[in-house]
C-alpha cells in the first residue's frame, strides 16, 4: 500500500503525526523567525521533542530508541517542517534521528552501546562530517586523513565544510581517508565516530541566507586523536557505509521538503481567502488561485512517491529511484509553493511579517543540498535508464 498524505490512512503514522503536531503547537512562526534573526540553536523545541521520545524514535528499541522505521521518523520530520519550522525544525532533529544509521548498521557493539541510548534519549547530539572545500560532490577527492597512531588509534588532520550542528555537537560522523587504493577511487575511505574535542578541532560557522537557527561550519581538525574502537564498520569501506544511509537520507529530505511547502501553500491560501481588492478576496482571482492549486497538487504528488520510497525501504525492498525521486520532485515542489507563496502576497510576502520568505529561503536550500538536483539526476540517467556516466 502506498502511504497518502493524509496521516489517518496509517494509524501508526497518524499518531506519530497527531503527538508530534501537539508538541509543534507551542512553538509558533514568530518562535521560529526569532530564532532564524539572532541565529540561536531552538533548545526548547528540540528538548521538547526529545521528551516526547521522538528524537529517538528510528534508533532500536534494543538501544532505547522507538525501533520504528523510515515511514514514521519521515512523518515527525515533516509535521515539524509543515508547521512552521520548516528547516530550522527539522534540521535540529534529523542528525540525531538518523544520522546514526552507519553506526546502527555496522559499528562494533561497544560503539552502540556507549552512544545510541544517548542518541535516542537526546542528550547526544551528533554532526556529518563528510565534505571538503576542494571535493565537494567528488567524494572520492577528499583529503582529510587519519593516521594510525601506532597504538590501535588514528589521528586525524584536515578540513570539512557544510557541518551542520557542528557548535552543539559532541561528536561526528567523520569520514576519512586512511588508505590509497589505485584501483578502487571511492576505496581507502573510512569512517569514524570521532569526539569534537575543543582541543583539536576549530569550529566557524559559515554565514549563510537561510536557515540560520542551525548552523552550517567549518570544522579544521589538527591532529585530532581518535579511538581504534570508534571506527564505523570496516577500514576503507567508509564510503561504501556512507551509502547505506542516503537513500532514507534522501526520504527524509523529501518530507522535510513537502512540510514546507504545505506550510507555504497554508499560509498563502488564509491572505488570498481574506486580502480584498477591488471588493473582493484576491483568492477569487484565477491567477492567484491556479497557481496555488498547481503548488498543492504537486506537493501532493511528491508526498505519493515520497511515502512509496518510505514503504519500500522499510520493507527491505530497492528503493534508491523512488528515493532519489521523492527527493528531486519534493524540493522542486517546495520551492515553487514557497515562491507562490511569496508572490501571493506581494510586497507583504518580502517581508518577515508573513513568514514565507523565510520558507522562500530554506525551500531554495533544498535544491543543492545535500545533493543538487543535477547529481539526482545523474543516479536516475544512470542507474535507472542505463545510460552512461557522464563524471
Amino acid at each position: 500500500m502506498v502511504v497518502t498524505t493524509d496521516p489517518h490512512d496509517d494509524p501508526t503514522l497518524a499518531a506519530v503525526a497527531e503527538g508530534v503536531d501537539r508538541v509543534c503547537a507551542d512553538f509558533d512562526d514568530d518562535y521560529w523567525s526569532a530564532c532564524d534573526v539572532e541565529h540561536r540553536f531552538p533548545w526548547e523545541f528540540y528538548d521538547a521533542m526529545a521528551a516526547g521520545g521522538w528524537v529517538g524514535i528510528a534508533i532500536p528499541e534494543a538501544h532505547g530508541g522507538g525501533g520504528q522505521g523510515i515511514a514514521a521518523a519521515a512523518m515527525v520530520l515533516n509535521r515539524v517542517a509543515a508547521s512552521g519550522a520548516a528547516m530550522n525544525g527539522s534540521s535540529a532533529l534529523h542528525l540525531t534521528m538518523f544520522g546514526l544509521n552507519p553506526v546502527v548498521r555496522f559499528g562494533n557493539d561497544r560503539l552502540k552501546d556507549t552512544f545510541l541510548p544517548r542518541a535516542a534519549t537526546g542528550e547526544l547530539h551528533v554532526a556529518f562530517g563528510v565534505t571538503e572545500p576542494d571535493a565537494g560532490t567528488d567524494t572520492s577527492r577528499i583529503s582529510t586523513r587519519a593516521v594510525d597512531d601506532g597504538h590501535g588509534g588514528f589521528v586525524v588532520t584536515g578540513r570539512k565544510v557544510w557541518t551542520t550542528k557542528a557548535l552543539e555537537s559532541e561528536v561526528v560522523l567523520l569520514l576519512t581517508r586512511t588508505d590509497t587504493d589505485p584501483d578502487d577511487r571511492l576505496g581507502g575511505l573510512t569512517l569514524f565516530l570521532a569526539d569534537l574535542d575543543e582541543r583539536h578541532v576549530d569550529i566557524r560557522p559559515i554565514p549563510k541566507l537561510g536557515r540560520n537557527a542551525v548552523a552550517s561550519c567549518e570544522v579544521a581538525y589538527d591532529r585530532l586523536p581518535v579511538e581504534g574502537w570508534r571506527m564505523v564498520g570496516e577500514r576503507g569501506q567508509g564510503f561504501r557505509h556512507l551509502l547505506h544511509g542516503l537513500n532514507p537520507e534522501r526520504i527524509l529530505l523529501a518530507a522535510m521538503s513537502c512540510g514546507i511547502g504545505e506550510a507555504a501553500v497554508r499560509r498563502a491560501v488564509a491572505y488570498a481567502s481574506e486580502r480584498e481588492v477591488f471588493g473582493r478576496p484576491i483568492g477569487a482571482n484565477q491567477s492567484i488561485s491556479h497557481p496555488l492549486a498547481v503548488a498543492h497538487m504537486q506537493l501532493r504528488a511528491a508526498a505519493a512517491v515520497m511515502w512509496d520510497a518510505a514503504r519500500r525501504y522499510d520493507a527491505d525492498l530497492p528503493c534508491g529511484e523512488q528515493a532519489n525521486t521523492a527527493k528531486y520532485l519534493a524540493a522542486e515542489a517546495a520551492f515553487l509553493a514557497a515562491d507562490r507563496a511569496v508572490q501571493t502576497l506581494g510586497g507583504m510576502g518580502y517581508a518577515t511579517e508573513y513568514h514565507v520568505e523565510r520558507y522562500w529561503r530554506e525551500a531554495r536550500l533544498q535544491r543543492i543540498a545535500p545533493v543538487s538536483q543535477e547529481m539526482t539526476c545523474n543516479y536516475v540517467a544512470q542507474q535507472v535508464l542505463g545510460l552512461p556516466r557522464s563524471y
